[in-house]
Parts: structure tokens; C-alpha cells; sequence
């Protein structure tokens, strides 16, 4: 396969670093760490360690054995942390920054994300050894960088484009015996009920925290208590002390309960999605609050999808009829918030695009979709979200495509992204070799072989 169908060099190995830093702060306590500085780019440094970590998941996810070829990759892992690290210097001098409010949410993103690969948050923790709470503190500074350095590259890149003369030069460039073949991808909508607890469910849980509520009042620790009532397990342990928030970075129900407690004062019972929950404040910073809280969930055992499957066959039903469009539908029905906006199109996790191969489309979908037909709207099926709720949803096929070798009139958008990405490449080396002059960088005589500063190779 080309080397730039799918993403430019710079950016995919950028994106690497990113990744691997983002997992190799929060990695396992077996994990053993090399201590010893090897590049510095002005305040920035770069660990030993950290390109050791970021070169054995590189040799982990291409299924390869260290070897004098895999090393060099080593070089090319090295040349983009000092870039990304370079990127960060650069944004500081030129005060480019990322909304807080932003980080929180990529932060929570990737929290679930991981969560949901592993079997949920507990499972997290103990992989971890680590509270959600304090992953988050730990990982808050690595999605900080992030976020800035792609914020950054698109500064960079966000006037670069590609015309059709340019996709066709860069498709006939391919050797015919290097075009990538594809295999069948699909496009897919779905549109999604969660099973919902009763109102005594509810109210049960809602009881068990006026009792514990009435406890502390009657002078009972609210510390002592979280660690053995709270069913938050990201702050249970640490006596249900979320640590420090700007405002918008909590869900609003809980944010404006806190916000109108003075220090040491406890809040009524209160309601989120996430379930119930008595908040106490500990302190006011400037324009940061730290809370801690109890968090009692209403009892999910008796959640019956039944009414969610019996729904979504009504909505269904007005779909074939053409009574209403499958997006509409989604818009108005769905409890997706990450796609009912967007008509209900799932959005692959690999690619960050709607089109999907085939053999990453997850069994519980592969199976409902197998025998369908473009166009089709599968019957209500049930499903476990990553989160762990229970749920039902109805699938629209929207597109399939045939296995085949790439060509400019089945695959025109994917090679014209691929052009684009090797230009923006380009654009951003070009931004490298006039800026490298700019901040104070140094590399351990160790790498010279790698030559970190040559821009011209």
C-alpha cells in the first residue's frame, strides 16, 4: 500500500507520539521506566523513557521484532516528538491555546474510550492501579499538548488544498503494483433507545441518599461515607473529592448546585445523568471549584429493553412508510447525542470517518447488516453500550461497497484526502524548516545518527 493513501508521514508519526504519551503516562506500575533526558526544546523535554515506550508500541501494533530496520523507525519516532515539542514551544510565544472546557471533554472522551476497551471503569482502575480521578489529573497535561499541537497544525495547514489536476498527478504517481485494495466498506446509520429504570427505581435511590444525607447532618463524616456509599469509582476512594473545575467542565445540574454552597456546606440531593447525587464544597479558587460527592445510581437489574425495542419498531415503521426520513428520525427520536445529529451516522473509531471496511464493524452490527440491502432498516435489536447501559437500536444501510483495487472513479474522496494529507505534510515541513531556528533545542550526542535536525530528509 502507498505509504500516503490513508495519512501524510509526519502527521501519522506525530500522531503516534501523541497517543503513546498519552497511554505511557498512565501505564501499568510494571511498566518500568528509563530515566534520563534526552532532547530539550525550550521548556519541553523528552524522556528516555518516553520514546522507549513509544518504539515498543510501535513494534506491538505492526506485529514486528526489534531489528536494525525497526531502529531506525526509532529515529523517525524521535524526529516527531522534538516536532510536536517544537509545535508546543512555538504555541506559547504565539499564545495559542485550547479552551479548558474543550480539554475536559477529549480527556472524558478518551477515559470512556479506554474504559470501554477494557470491560468499564473498574476494570480500568485496577489495570491502572489508578482512581479516574487521578488518571485524569495525570493524563489532563498530555491532552493539553495534543489539542494545542493540532490546533497548531491546522494554523498551519488550514489554507492548504488540493485541486483535481493535483488528486490525478498524485494517484498516477502510485506504481500500478502498489495501489491499495480495499476491501468492502459500508456506511451506516443507526438510530438508538437506552432501557430506561422505573420511577420506583428512581425514587429508591433517591431515598438511600436523604438517609445518608440525614446521617451527615446528624454529624457522620461526608468523607467517610463516600468511600463506602459513593458508586462514582473515579472519587470513592479519595472520600468523593473530584479535585478542581472550571465552570461548563461539570454536568450543569451538578455545577449549579456546588456553585451556590459555601465552603464545608452540603447541597440537597440533586439529579444528573449519571444518577443522584449530594455534593459538599471544599474550596473556591479564583474561577475553580473542588467539590467532593456521594453518588448513588438507581438499581439497573430490572431495566427492561422491551419498551425501548417496542419504540423504536413504531419509528421504524414510519421510516418504510416514508412517513419520515431515517435523519429526521434520529433528530427527533434517538438518544445518541453523537449522532442524532448527524443523521445517525456512525462514525468509525479507526478511520474518524462515516466509511467503514467491513471486518472493523463491531459482531453485534456484522451480523444484523450481513444480509441486508442498501437502503434497508434492520427490525429493533438490543445492545450493551461502552458504557455498560442497556439499549436498542435500528440500523439503516446506507452504502456498501465491493472489494477492489483503488481507482480515481470508486475512490475519488479517499485519494483526494490522501493528496491533500501529503501536501499539508509538505506545508508543515516548510513551517519546521522556518520556525526550527526560533526556539533553543538540544539532543543527547546518543541520536546524532538520527540527525533529528536535518529537515532536508
Amino acid at each position: 500500500m502507498h505509504n500516503t493513501i490513508h495519512k501524510s508521514k509526519t502527521l501519522a508519526l506525530l500522531l503516534l507520539c501523541l497517543i503513546t504519551a498519552f497511554t505511557a503516562t498512565a501505564q501499568a506500575p510494571t511498566q518500568k521506566k528509563l530515566d534520563g533526558i534526552i532532547a530539550k526544546v525550550d521548556n519541553h523535554v523528552i524522556l528516555r523513557s518516553e520514546l522507549e515506550f513509544s518504539y515498543l508500541q510501535f513494534l506491538a501494533q505492526s506485529k514486528q521484532q526489534p531489528s536494525a530496520q525497526t531502529e531506525a523507525m526509532k529515529c523517525d519516532i524521535l524526529k516527531s516528538m522534538v516536532q510536536e515539542k517544537l509545535l508546543l514551544a512555538r504555541a506559547e510565544i504565539d499564545s495559542v491555546v485550547v479552551e479548558e472546557t474543550a480539554i475536559t471533554g477529549e480527556l472524558n472522551r478518551r477515559i470512556d474510550y479506554l474504559a470501554s476497551q477494557v470491560g468499564g471503569t473498574e476494570r480500568l482502575e485496577q489495570y491502572y492501579n489508578k482512581s479516574i480521578k487521578q488518571l485524569r489529573d495525570e493524563l489532563r497535561r498530555s491532552v493539553r499538548n495534543q489539542m494545542v499541537s493540532e490546533k497548531m497544525q491546522r494554523d498551519i495547514t488550514e489554507k492548504v488544498t488540493v485541486t483535481p489536476k493535483e488528486v490525478r498527478r498524485y494517484f498516477n504517481q502510485i506504481p500500478a503494483d502498489s495501489l491499495p485494495y480495499f476491501s468492502s466498506e459500508v456506511q451506516l446509520s443507526h438510530i438508538v433507545k437506552y432501557a430506561e429504570v422505573s420511577r420506583q427505581q428512581k425514587q429508591a435511590a433517591r431515598q438511600k441518599l436523604e438517609e445518608i444525607r440525614a446521617r451527615i447532618v446528624a454529624g457522620e463524616d461526608f468523607a467517610t461515607l463516600a468511600r463506602e456509599y459513593s458508586e462514582d469509582p473515579g472519587s470513592a476512594e479519595a472520600g468523593g473529592e473530584l479535585g478542581f473545575f472550571k465552570k461548563k467542565e461539570l454536568v450543569p445540574e451538578y455545577e449549579a448546585a456546588a456553585l451556590r454552597l459555601e465552603p464545608g456546606q452540603m447541597s440537597n440531593v440533586i439529579e444528573s445523568m449519571f444518577g443522584f447525587h449530594l455534593i459538599q464544597l471544599i474550596e473556591r479558587k479564583g474561577q475553580e471549584f473542588n467539590t467532593r460527592h456521594i453518588l448513588i445510581k438507581p438499581a439497573t437489574e430490572r431495566v427492561d429493553v422491551q419498551d425501548a425495542i417496542a419504540a423504536l419498531d413504531s419509528v421504524r415503521t414510519l421510516i418504510v412508510n416514508d412517513s419520515i426520513s431515517f435523519a429526521k428520525a434520529a433528530k427527533d427520536f434517538s438518544d445518541d447525542k453523537n449522532t442524532k445529529d448527524n443523521g445517525g451516522t456512525i462514525i468509525s473509531r479507526m478511520t474518524g470517518n462515516s466509511y467503514i471496511p467491513m471486518d472493523e464493524v463491531e459482531p453485534s452490527i456484522f451480523f444484523v447488516i450481513d444480509t441486508m440491502k442498501v437502503g434497508d432498516v434492520s427490525k429493533p435489536v438490543s445492545f450493551t453500550t461502552p458504557d455498560g447501559r442497556e439499549a436498542a437500536r435500528i440500523i439503516m444501510l446506507r452504502y456498501k461497497s465491493a472489494p477492489h483495487l483503488a481507482n480515481m472513479r470508486d475512490d475519488y474522496q479517499k485519494i483526494a484526502a490522501a493528496a491533500l494529507a501529503q501536501k499539508r505534510d509538505k506545508a508543515v515541513d516548510e513551517w519546521f524548516r522556518k520556525n526550527i531556528n526560533t526556539v533553543f533545542i538540544e539532543i543527547d550526542p546518543e541520536y546524532d545518527q538520527c540527525k533529528v535536525l536535518d529537515l532536508t530528509q
